[in-house]
């Protein structure tokens, strides 16, 4: 596994709730990660010797401002290129987003926001404006994101990293609750590949608070607190992987077959199916479909150490 980017969860919390929320995102989510952590992460990053980018994501990173600030400038003092991903829900004028992003200014080369109207598409519009013109004065790259609505059918679907511009839902997380019956079904047996992550080589992954390591939202390749990030890395065998061998193998149908799954006819994409397949495989594979904060399941923090 060649990996360029490591995209760090800072916290499953967010200030909203969002239909179409892969990780199921909001107020009541539980996990956030300490400066230690962060600290352990971008050290292990280091080593593995391949990682050009730590991205900053959530649920909403800005929850906990001092240490999503002090993360940056860690991560941008081991000479990493610093991306952070934000719904800017505090931008609510120029003046208050200059003062919230000012610290950031040359410190981070990516600030992406998102604007559409699964975060309230009046407001949303105005606070990405103010963050954009912000990010403007200060020198801040910024892109923003939209995810378009269920229905529309010119959108296409995202590989990897959510692009600046708009993309297709993908119907996994909260999506996979919320926003299927706006969708049209197909057979089930029609998602023959995975469209959204190249699982044999994805360039980056997920590090959730909880240190584990995910090659897609809920496919877990391994926990960095307990194994090194270079070991999991080098021992990753996508093949042999439980759940990533069958998806390369034949998509999520594979996924239904070859453990023998009873599904439905019909589904909104591949994400859809896969995501309903691995909520059904979960007690099979505990370690390899977690936590519960990826599948909407309640739960008491988990230990980081």
């Amino acid at each position: 596994m060649n990996l360029r980017g490591l995209h760090l969860l800072l916290t499953y919390q967010c200030n909203l709730e969002c239909d179409h929320c892969f990780v199921w995102g909001s107020p009541w989510q539980d996990g956030t990660m300490t400066i230690q952590d962060i600290r352990r992460i971008l050290h292990q990053a280091r080593d593995v010797g391949t990682i050009d980018w730590i991205y900053f994501e959530g649920g909403e990173p800005f929850l906990y401002y001092p240490i999503l600030l002090h993360g940056v400038r860690m991560a941008a003092h081991l000479n990493f290129r610093v991306g952070v991903v934000s719904n800017a829900y505090w931008a609510t004028d120029l003046k208050d987003a200059l003062e919230w992003l000012r610290p950031f200014a040359g410190l981070i080369q990516d600030l992406s926001v998102s604007r559409d109207p699964y975060h309230g598409s009046e407001r949303s519009g105005r606070q990405a404006e103010f963050a954009q013109a912000a990010a403007e004065v200060l020198g801040i790259p910024l892109a923003v994101i939209t995810i378009a609505a269920p229905e529309a059918t010119g959108a296409a679907a995202a590989v990897g990293q959510l692009p600046p511009g708009e993309s297709a839902v993908m119907h996994r997380g909260r999506a996979a609750a919320r926003l299927v019956e706006r969708a049209a079904r197909r057979s089930w047996a029609d998602f023959t590949t995975c469209p959204c992550e190249d699982l044999r080589d994805p360039g980056r992954v997920h590090v959730d608070p909880f240190g584990y390591v995910h090659l897609c939202q809920g496919i877990v390749l391994g926990n960095l607190f307990r194994t090194p990030l270079r070991e999991i890395c080098a021992e990753f065998d996508p093949d042999t992987h439980p759940i990533a061998g069958p998806l390369l193998a034949g998509g999520p149908a594979e996924l239904v077959r070859r453990y023998g799954l009873q599904v439905e006819e019909g589904y909104a994409d591949a994400c859809h199916l896969c995501y309903e397949a691995r909520r059904a495989l979960r007690e099979r594979f505990p370690d390899l479909l977690t936590p519960d904060q990826m599948y909407g399941v309640p739960a008491e923090s988990e230990p980081t150490t």
